[in-house]
């Protein structure tokens, strides 16, 4: 099995995207085309794609590695056929682990020479830091958000320039490693390699999210079944990200016991009738609510609409606070401006905008992947975009200077760890 980037995969070879979740997996296989190495972007076509009802996993954690198991190999295989070509590894989603998400300034001596690549190697790779402060956890991503020299800011490039010292904000996404290898050794259960590995929050942004929002500053929100992630965009850049193990499995669970039915009714109820916002006609609306037990009868439970409704919207309300809350707590509340993009499978629930704008006080909008050729239809919702954005990473060849990219490199001089505060005073 390959860990880390796979830097030796030929531009115009396959590129596959496996998105393991807790309502379900589905996998995208791409091909790049032939000019695609001339610059970023989707310059590519899906030719393969393959989603199943996900088994063991349990808010994003692997719980039963045989099921896991079985539904990849079956979802691979789908995206296999279609392609007509087998593939050998894959980019996979992470959304376990409590991710942690840190801002970090680091500074090396440059002692007056022009800077050059061998000082960004130096400053950018954070092995020592890794050892001292993570050393039970993995790092998935490591992310310049801007450099100064000798306290001159706002510098988005150093190289060719003079100073002394050299400082880099860097955003260190980690997550335990235990999870991690977890799922690993599902995929790899299945003779699969793992390309990379990519946050979650991360991948549906880069799905969903445009160009404009991540400069001016957004919030994203990828509302899932087991899980709701968050990513925050500003200047161009992802400056935190977080994960909060609740999600749309769980408002099927609590329509299920609160109306006596089964799971699949509380799933289909949730989708066909269900919203996050009550309306005057609610009482007047019936719905059929089959008992656990006795789906074949014909005579079902009928309650009012506003009963489903009144389900429903305290849960979503305790999920939009959470992530209110989470943000406050980080100092991110404020700091990615008004703008919010709602997705994920459950983002789809008519009325989540509005209630999202009212709790965060946010513009909300939903997101869906943005287009690639050869997307079907069947894959373009808002549940898809972490497949899609998986395959974005890929394609843009890892646009946060990866770790593995930099691990020849070794760090000299002096480092410091700034606090999550301390950048923002700097910058703002």
């Amino acid at each position: 099995m390959r860990n880390g980037v796979n830097h030796n995969r030929p531009r115009n070879g396959l590129v596959a995207a496996l998105d393991i979740g807790s309502t379900k997996i589905s996998c995208m296989i791409a091909k790049p085309s032939a000019d695609h190495s001339s610059g970023p972007g989707l310059d590519a076509r899906i030719v393969g794609f393959g989603h199943h009802v996900s088994k063991g996993v349990q808010s994003g954690i692997v719980v039963d590695m045989d099921s896991v198991e079985k539904v990849v190999r079956s979802t691979v295989e789908a995206a296999e056929q279609m392609a007509g070509e087998n593939i050998h590894d894959v980019i996979v989603n992470v959304n376990i682990g409590k991710p942690k998400s840190r801002l970090i300034a680091y500074e090396v001596s440059i002692a007056g020479h022009e800077i050059g690549d061998a000082d960004l190697r130096r400053i950018l790779d954070p092995k020592g830091l890794v050892e001292n402060e993570f050393n039970s956890s993995e790092v998935l991503h490591k992310i310049p958000v801007g450099y100064s020299i000798d306290g001159n800011k706002g510098i988005r490039d150093p190289r060719g320039m003079f100073g002394e010292r050299l400082v880099v904000n860097m955003h260190i996404i980690t997550a335990d490693s235990g999870p991690i290898r977890n799922l690993e050794t599902a995929i790899s259960r299945c003779h699969l390699g793992v390309e990379t590995k990519v946050l979650a929050a991360y991948a549906s942004a880069l799905a969903c999210v445009v160009e404009d929002e991540r400069q001016m500053g957004v919030t994203c929100v990828d509302i899932g079944g087991g899980t709701t992630s968050i990513a925050v965009f500003f200047d161009g850049e992802l400056v935190h990200a977080d994960s909060i193990p609740v999600g749309g499995q769980h408002v099927s669970n609590d329509i299920a016991r609160g109306l006596a039915t089964s799971l699949h009714h509380a799933e289909r109820m949730k989708t066909l009738y269900g919203n996050a916002i009550p309306s005057s006609n609610d009482d007047r609306e019936v719905i059929k609510v089959p008992l656990v037990g006795e789906e074949n009868n014909s005579e079902a439970w009928q309650i009012p609409r506003s009963m489903l409704v009144g389900i429903i919207r305290p849960r979503m309300e305790e999920i939009l606070e959470m992530v209110r809350d989470r943000l406050v707590q980080a100092g991110f509340d404020k700091v990615a401006g008004r703008r919010m993009v709602l997705t994920g499978g459950a983002g789809q629930l008519p009325g989540l905008p509005e209630l999202a704008g009212t709790i965060l006080n946010k513009q909300v909008r939903v997101g869906r992947p943005l287009g690639m050729d050869g997307l079907a239809e069947a894959a373009s919702g808002p549940a898809f975009s972490t497949c899609v954005g998986l395959l974005n990473f890929a394609l843009n060849e890892n646009q946060d200077l990866s770790y593995d990219t930099y691990k020849q490199g070794t760090l000299q001089a002096n480092g410091r760890l700034g606090r999550l505060g301390h950048w923002f005073k700097e910058n703002f």
